[in-house]
């Protein structure tokens, strides 16, 4: 896997992509792009909880083989025990998953792409908003 210009993208932007939005559609053929395991998890979360859940499904089955997905090990989980001890003395929680994310991102030095405000909280955490 490459690094630097590799990203970790987030639900929230593949959600984004699948909707057609077309600055996305750009990053993706742009950039390097890796998917973290708890996304994969999240995404089909959705997809089994939509009224269209075999679409869904079958969309997500057709895109995920085209990148990377990266799991969670016991480096990652040092990661995150690490993470989530310094946002809960500073009083300034996150999503549980959205952790492991921020594990992964530090683990292997990767950006994450995201439209979520909260990875500003994590220390230590390239962000980029797309």
């Amino acid at each position: 896997m490459k690094t630097g210009s590799t990203y970790l993208v987030d639900t929230n932007i593949i959600i984004d992509f699948f909707g057609g939005e077309p600055a996305l559609k750009d990053k993706f053929s742009e950039k390097s792009i890796v998917i973290p395991s708890v996304v994969v998890g999240e995404l089909y979360y959705g997809a089994f909880a939509s009224s269209q859940n075999e679409k869904k499904i079958n969309e997500l089955d057709e895109f995920l083989p085209d990148y990377e997905i990266i799991s969670i090990d016991d480096d990652t989980a040092r990661f995150y025990g690490e993470i989530k001890s310094v946002l809960r003395k500073k009083g300034t929680p996150i999503p549980e998953n959205d952790i492991w994310i921020c594990a992964l991102s530090m683990q292997y030095q990767l950006s994450i792409a995201t439209r979520d405000k909260h990875f500003d909280k994590p220390e230590k955490i390239m962000v980029e908003y797309w």
